[in-house]
């Protein structure tokens, strides 16, 4: 029998915060509130205010989208009114099943109570995302085999017609002399041409590294690691492919004290090179369809906010809400609206903000609920996709990939 690796996993504390199968933490609340939740990489950053959840409290924790408000939700999305129209489909995610949501009303696509962090394909015609397997594992800890209640996470992907069952593309449990245990797998993006996946993950060993960026290769199911710098054991979260799939953003994780201080990192995978684009603060990027702004979540003691950046040196340019109770952008990919959670009491919902005027010189027109008492998954950011023949305006092509002198601390590691 083995030793004991260097590092064991933590694979229901993959940050290093506390035991394994009883980590939880208050979140804090707009309304002075507080709840017991589910830990995710976005709560310990104090990134959602007031969400509650529901777990086994046991095992791995990944996939966390099983959970459910304090305040019980009906089992189907209510659409708040038909009249509140809007282009194509967005996809989230509402007591661990997939749904889609057109301006004609909301379809679930899967079912079981364990899938989450949905994200369309480039042609909108999958919606990938992590579904959540319950079984029994064993390590070795401190010289002595312990068994444990695994999470195990699976990359699926569905058609979203639903014209064929899921399909499972790469499964999460790590084997390793007579001992089961898994690994995590978080918030998968697939590329615009389609080959690879970004995420955040500890594969391929979860006793060897921390939860940080990595690319699925679709094509041969080999996980590549970056060499990007992070804040052990913290890592990375919120992986974005910019639309022409040169560039891609990412949240490194940091603390200031008892709160979180992620910042907003850039990374050109052909040259290797990263540099922040925002100081501390920052998380959920998401970028505009000619990939200029980024929509994001800024965090702050009194909440979380929807914010547009500049893509290039990351300033504000609006400020989206001022609740302290949204987070999880996502762009239409008509450019002219974004779409966000938003904390109702204790119920998340999702809400739609049309913009007025040109970029960067936008208004917000107007804030409109598309979702009401429904209970959404909030730790799974919704997503948006319009067939191209249906957008208004083709997107522009985005600007270079920015340069290390860019960005508030481009001399920075990152």
């Amino acid at each position: 029998m083995s030793t004991a690796p260097p590092r064991p996993p933590r694979a229901s504390d993959p940050y290093g915060i506390g035991p394994v199968g009883s980590l939880i933490a208050p979140v804090i609340s707009v309304l002075g509130l507080v709840l017991v939740a589910i830990v995710t990489i976005s709560l310990l950053n104090g990134q959602i205010p007031i969400i509650g959840g529901k777990g086994n409290g046991n095992g791995n924790g990944n996939g966390i989208g099983n959970g459910s408000n304090a305040t019980p939700a009906p089992s189907n999305v209510v659409i708040v009114d038909p009249g509140v129209t809007f282009k194509g489909t967005i996809v989230y995610a509402k007591a661990g099943n997939v749904w889609v949501q057109t301006a004609s009303g909301a379809t679930q696509l899967t079912s079981g109570g364990t899938d989450s962090m949905p994200s369309f394909s480039p042609d909108g015609d999958w919606v990938y995302f992590i579904r959540t397997t319950y079984s029994n594992g064993a390590w070795q800890v401190q010289g002595a085999r312990r068994k444990y209640f695994l999470d195990v996470p699976t990359l699926m992907r569905v058609k979203i017609d639903k014209s064929a069952a899921p399909e499972a593309l790469a499964n999460g449990r790590f084997k390793k002399n007579g001992y089961t245990w898994s690994y995590w797998m978080r918030e998968p993006v697939l590329s615009p041409d389609g080959h690879t996946v970004a995420m955040v993950t500890d594969a391929p060993n979860p006793a060897n590294t921390d939860v940080v960026l990595q690319f699925l290769d679709l094509r041969t199911g080999t996980f590549t690691r970056p060499n990007l710098s992070d804040n052990p054991p913290l890592g990375h979260q919120d992986p974005e492919w910019r639309p022409d799939g040169q560039y891609l953003l990412y949240v490194k994780e940091a603390h200031s004290g008892s709160r979180g201080a992620p910042v907003i990192v850039g990374f050109d995978p052909k040259t290797g090179k990263t540099r922040a684009l925002t100081v501390a603060g920052y998380t959920t990027p998401a970028y505009s369809p000619n990939g200029r702004f980024v929509a994001a979540t800024k965090t702050s003691p009194l909440g979380t906010d929807v914010v547009i950046l500049d893509a290039t040196y990351g300033q504000e340019v609006l400020r989206v809400t001022t609740d302290g109770a949204s987070w999880d952008p996502v762009w239409s990919p008509d450019g002219d609206a974004v779409a966000f959670l938003h904390l109702d009491g204790t119920v998340v919902n999702l809400q739609l903000a049309h913009l007025a005027g040109d970029a960067p010189d936008w208004t917000v027109k107007d804030i409109v609920p598309l979702t009401e008492l429904s209970g959404l998954d909030a730790a799974s950011r919704p997503d948006w996709h319009i067939p191209a023949g249906d957008l208004t305006t083709p997107p522009a092509s985005p600007t270079a990939s920015p340069t290390a002198s860019a960005g508030p601390s481009a001399s920075a590691s990152q």
